[in-house]
């Protein structure tokens, strides 16, 4: 029996027939796919997604970062204890407010990212292997749309703060 078949079989139509049902298995299996892939280079979701903000933005206090990745506090502070542990990114005084504290990405914080947007990539390529180039394309533009609270989707975000 084949595994596109299987859940036809065992999953109620109306459920098979939502997006947001849809969705969810997508996100499971692409969850999935991602975490084993990550885990071989001893790091998870969040570690990439602290990274790429730092990497992309620039050093930042830690609720900022938390903010641009949609990660609540206590992911965050993890998170960051965990990359500050392998000397991936650290912690300094912030200018102007010593009293706040700023996180940078180290050369190694750098080194590492490079190495997982290839892993990522991976990733992508063989979640989205069923699609055309241009149906990539468009699911990538209608899950912006959806996840946009401006284009009348909603993307909650976990308080930080």
């Amino acid at each position: 029996m084949s595994p596109v078949a299987e859940p036809a079989r065992t999953t109620p139509r109306r459920l098979r027939t939502r997006p947001t049902w849809l969705l969810a298995q997508a996100n499971t299996r692409a969850h999935g796919l991602l975490a084993g892939a990550l885990a071989a280079s001893g790091t998870r979701g969040h570690h990439y997604r602290l990274l790429a903000a730092l990497e992309e933005f620039g050093p930042a206090s830690q609720i900022e970062v938390g903010r641009r990745v949609a990660l609540d506090r206590s992911d965050v502070t993890l998170g960051l204890d965990e990359l500050e542990r392998r000397g991936l990114v650290r912690r300094e005084p912030a200018p102007g407010d010593r009293r706040r504290k700023r996180v940078l990405l180290t050369p190694a914080g750098r080194r590492l990212l490079l190495g997982l947007d290839v892993v990522v990539q991976q990733v992508q390529d063989e979640f989205l292997e069923p699609l055309t180039r241009q149906e990539r394309e468009t699911l990538c533009t209608l899950l912006q749309r959806l996840g946009d609270p401006a284009s009348g989707g909603s993307a909650p975000r976990p308080p930080v703060e």
